[in-house]
């Protein structure tokens, strides 16, 4: 991801932006398509797992999960006030000294986080260009399981980014929305030992999660 793309993210996902979204976190929860990503891995199991939270936001996955069971965190996120946001949380819940904090581009900081259990990407793919780079380097870093909530590959969906990007433009952010191929990213992976076990989809959205075969542990 180059500089301008960070920070457009960082503009996007500004300091109003994680308040706003870490207050309806307290008063309704997750959104549905990431109640949804957590009740997959609940029924998977993370007791005594560990997890790597990739674009963590304000952190709602990695609250759910510790809260069940889940014994240590990573959150990794391009947006600092979205860390910030995640932090209150984390203090305000009781496990922020389970949670380890990275600012960064997760391409960029990867070969120094750990591997972890669960592995991640809520509504991250589709703000990432390179996808075959992230997901691999993401899939790397799984020992079990890999989950991830994206868009749709559809004409409707594809229609609305574009027309997203070009307000973006005119707003003259760097920040771009992306509709990568369902396809492409299940194939990235295979590739790396990984068979799907769980898939869902909204009008929008789908929620889809993987577990790593034998190869593929480590």
């Amino acid at each position: 991801m180059n500089c301008c793309h960070c920070e457009g993210i960082e503009q996007q996902f500004d300091p109003a932006t994680a308040d706003r979204e870490l207050r309806r976190f307290r008063r309704k929860g997750a959104r549905s398509t990431t109640k949804m990503l957590i009740g997959d891995l609940r029924a998977a199991g993370v007791n005594g797992l560990s997890l790597l939270d990739i674009g963590g936001g304000i952190g709602a996955i990695h609250h759910e999960l510790l809260d069940a069971g889940a014994t240590t965190a990573v959150h990794v996120d391009v947006s600092p006030a979205y860390i910030a946001a995640a932090e209150s949380e984390a203090v305000r819940r009781g496990h922020a000294d389970r949670v380890r904090f990275v600012h960064g581009d997760f391409v960029e900081v990867a070969t120094t986080l750990p591997d972890a259990d669960v592995v991640t990407l809520d509504r991250v793919i589709c703000c990432y260009p390179d996808m075959p780079l992230l997901v691999g380097r993401a899939a790397e870093k799984a020992r079990r399981v890999f989950a991830a909530v994206y868009p749709r590959d559809v004409w409707w969906m594809r229609a609305g980014a574009a027309l997203a990007n070009r307000f973006l433009r005119l707003k003259r952010s760097a920040f771009r929305v992306y509709i990568h191929s369902p396809t492409a990213v299940g194939a990235e992976l295979a590739r790396r030992g990984f068979e799907r076990f769980d898939l869902r989809r909204t009008i929008a959205w789908e929620v889809v999660a993987w577990r790593a075969t034998g190869r593929a542990q480590h």
